[in-house]
């Protein structure tokens, strides 16, 4: 059964297929959205809809199939259950293939409340600083909204004198949710419900740098004042191993984030910030790169050659630094010359007077280099950067 007298529009079509490629795809929001508003339907007709229209946060309309919808009665009153399939499109989502099932029952007289709550595979919130209450579903503000307004959409005259008591869940939501962070940021048992438009675009970035901000905000709202950005996993083992007195909450892997990583650190008044990178990332934390992603900008190798210069480098090899691709190249020929220690420092001092230049403020700077096997090389504190300017 198809729900009945949806609002003309564009309809997109959701499916559960996955193919290589910029094919979209749906949020977890979108998708609880869609499963609320299906189970809504059951609960008023007595039967779940074989698929749902709904409304997205960004105003469009998507279709969903809906799964295993049904009404069931009980001496405490109907329950309405409805599952949709998450299609995470070509983007490679931990939460692809999810299914993000809603629980619809009736609040008699409780007029016009929509009561949201989280069910087996949504997270719980254990921390302040992610905008939601602690104790509550891990379903983010956007979401919230999102499937309030589906549900009320179709509840109609129904809110005039009840309620509607919705429960999101997830089978299997904790062991997705082992694939993603929401441990360090303090969303336990489960996945998070997101998504600001309803709409998943593949390799996006624009999620990741929302989740440096937000773990940047987790941090500072457990009252640290240090923050520890690592450009990846390798890099945050590294630093993990170098700075053990520090909360797990502290690090932070950035990516490719510089910009946004240090003016959130900047806005919660991190005391001292910690960078741990290699060699490329740090090249391009010298050349003053917001963002570091190879597609940005290529690497300076006028920077790297002019740092293997000031450390003693001979002619021959700064010129074939400055024509090599990689900054590997350099890394790698000055390691057999036994200046690896001093070619590092170099370009870590050079990093760290870009950075203080682009992000000022009254924190204290302190940059941590590793190999590309994850092993210590240098670490250079502000006193000694400011003083080799």
């Amino acid at each position: 059964m198809s729900e009945p007298g949806h609002a003309p529009g564009k309809v997109r079509k959701s499916d559960t297929r996955r193919q290589r490629g910029n094919r979209t795809g749906f949020t977890t929001g979108a998708c609880s959205a869609a499963a609320a508003r299906a189970a809504t339907l059951g609960l008023l007709t007595g039967e779940v809809p074989g698929n749902v229209v709904c409304l997205l946060p960004n105003g469009q309309q998507a279709s969903f199939a809906v799964l295993d919808g049904r009404v069931d009665l009980s001496a405490a009153g109907p329950t309405a259950h409805a599952v949709i399939v998450k299609d995470a499109g070509d983007d490679p989502d931990a939460t692809h293939g999810a299914h993000l099932t809603a629980d619809v029952r009736l609040l008699p007289r409780r007029a016009g409340e929509i009561e949201l709550l989280g069910g087996a595979g949504v997270g719980t919130v254990t921390r302040e600083g992610l905008g939601l209450a602690v104790g509550g579903p891990a379903i983010n503000p956007v979401p919230q909204r999102n499937i309030r307004d589906n549900v009320r959409a179709v509840a109609g005259e129904l809110l005039r004198h009840d309620g509607l008591a919705v429960t999101i869940s997830v089978p299997g939501g904790e062991d997705m949710a082992k694939k993603t962070l929401n441990a360090r940021l303090g969303i336990l048992g489960g996945i998070s419900i997101l998504g600001t438009t309803g709409i998943v675009r593949p390799y996006s970035t624009a999620s990741f740098r929302a989740s440096v901000v937000q773990a940047v905000d987790v941090a500072a709202a457990q009252g640290q004042s240090r923050i520890v950005f690592t450009t990846g996993g390798r890099t945050e083992k590294f630093a993990m191993r170098q700075l053990p007195e520090l909360d797990e909450v502290c690090f932070v892997q950035m990516g490719d984030f510089v910009k946004a990583a240090f003016q959130s650190a900047v806005k919660r008044a991190m005391a001292h910030i910690y960078v741990g990178a290699m060699v490329g990332k740090l090249t391009k934390m010298g050349q003053g790169l917001a963002v570091t992603h190879a597609w940005k900008a290529e690497i300076d190798r006028d920077l790297l050659a002019e740092s293997a210069l000031a450390v003693g480098a001979p002619a021959d090899l700064v010129a074939s630094i400055r024509a090599a691709e990689t900054a590997r190249f350099a890394a790698e020929r000055l390691t057999v010359l036994g200046l690896t220690e001093a070619f590092h420092r170099q370009l870590a001092q050079r990093a760290m007077r870009s950075l203080r230049a682009r992000y000022p403020g009254p924190y204290r700077l302190t940059i941590l280099v590793c190999d590309f096997e994850g092993r210590f090389i240098v670490r250079v504190d502000e006193d000694e950067a400011l003083v080799a300017a």
